[in-house]
């Protein structure tokens, strides 16, 4: 693996080394709320429009439009577009918040990820990390940051990221597995 790859992901790794979704949310109902939608029955496919709002337990996620895909066994695919689509999702155990910003994001029920596209953000406390991708498994917890290819004889541009000390009266994080 080149060198440029395993330092990507081991800064995505170092940035969110103990993110955990608070684990109720995957079993609320998704919620989503719009100034108009255009449901396809036959096809499965749902268009919301207008101030889109996507609720599942503290998961939010905004964005101007939304096409939601079913497929036949009831797994969801949402693609919310927008000049700032947002993620917003409560950490588990904590009054904390991982939020990630970008031109489009996809949320997958059934493989229970989360990709943001085009300027993506994605911060947590005090730290932040930035890419023109970042591809999040909500099951895994492993957060995945890169810049795609270089495009016409222009580089990729590098992901930036800033991780902040932790500091000595702070309590050490511990995941939900290592607390039992």
């Amino acid at each position: 693996m080149p060198l440029r790859k395993i330092s990507l992901v081991l800064a995505a790794w170092l940035f969110i080394p103990s993110v955990w979704a608070e684990q109720n949310d995957r079993k609320q109902p998704l919620q989503i709320e719009a100034d108009q939608v255009v449901m396809n029955q036959a096809e499965q496919t749902s268009i919301f429009t207008g101030n889109v709002q996507v609720n599942q337990g503290t998961m939010q996620i905004r964005g101007d439009k939304i096409v939601v895909t079913q497929d036949k066994l009831g797994n969801k695919i949402g693609n919310i577009y927008g000049s700032t689509a947002s993620f917003r999702q409560k950490r588990e155990g904590l009054d904390e918040y991982v939020e990630g910003y970008g031109e489009h994001i996809e949320y997958d029920t059934l493989k229970q990820t989360l990709d943001i596209y085009g300027q993506a953000r994605l911060k947590r406390d005090r730290d932040f990390i930035r890419g023109e991708h970042i591809h999040y498994n909500t099951q895994s917890e492993i957060f995945i940051v890169d810049n795609g290819p270089p495009t016409s004889g222009t580089p990729s541009q590098r992901v930036h990221a800033v991780i902040q000390p932790q500091s000595q009266d702070q309590p050490k994080l511990v995941s939900p597995t290592e607390q039992k």
